[in-house]
């Protein structure tokens, strides 16, 4: 869902060209979080990103209780727009969409978000004596000192994965 939000200025948009983005996120994700969380969701990810000279606010959301669907996308667009207008002084075009079946974990919050979800593997060394560096395991646990605790399937038990010995971690679908 995207929404076009009205220029203030009227003009273009070189006066916010050097805006402080990681000011204006923290500034802006209170407000993301407590709408969110009027609603029954989590905030996956949020990210301000100017492409073709145009500003993007992408706010990707998540349940724990239910699928995530267009309806909720438009509910928290228009309960966000008019706080987030009042926040962001240059137009921009506001994205609320899930994250995706997919979507690559891209922090440490993520792995407790999507606890108990499919995730495909990807690892610099191989944690037994198979060799493996990829595989499909279940997320059970996540220990910022620890590392991911998963649930590998073709081994049919837990293991625990150091943060720095993964490449990439994908959520995973066996509908795709």
């Amino acid at each position: 869902m995207t929404r076009d939000k009205h220029n203030k200025s009227q003009g273009d948009n070189t006066a916010f060209e050097y805006i402080n983005k990681y000011e204006l996120l923290q500034k802006i994700t209170p407000v993301i979080d407590n709408t969110l969380m009027r609603f029954g969701l989590v905030p996956v990810e949020t990210e301000l990103v100017k492409e073709n000279h145009k500003w993007f606010l992408r706010i990707f959301i998540y349940s724990m209780e239910r699928e995530v669907g267009i309806d909720d996308c438009e509910k928290v667009s228009r309960s966000l727009s008019d706080f987030l207008e009042e926040l962001i002084p240059f137009k921009y075009y506001l994205e609320v969409s899930s994250p995706g079946i997919e979507r690559k974990l891209k922090s440490d919050k993520e792995y407790l978000i999507f606890k108990g979800k499919d995730i495909n593997l990807k690892l610099k060394e191989p944690i037994d004596d198979s060799g493996e560096k990829m595989f499909v395991a279940k997320i059970v646990d996540f220990d910022e000192n620890e590392g991911l605790t998963v649930f590998a399937y073709k081994d049919k038990q837990n293991l625990l994965i150091k943060k720095d010995n993964i490449i990439s971690a994908k959520l995973y679908s066996s509908e795709i």
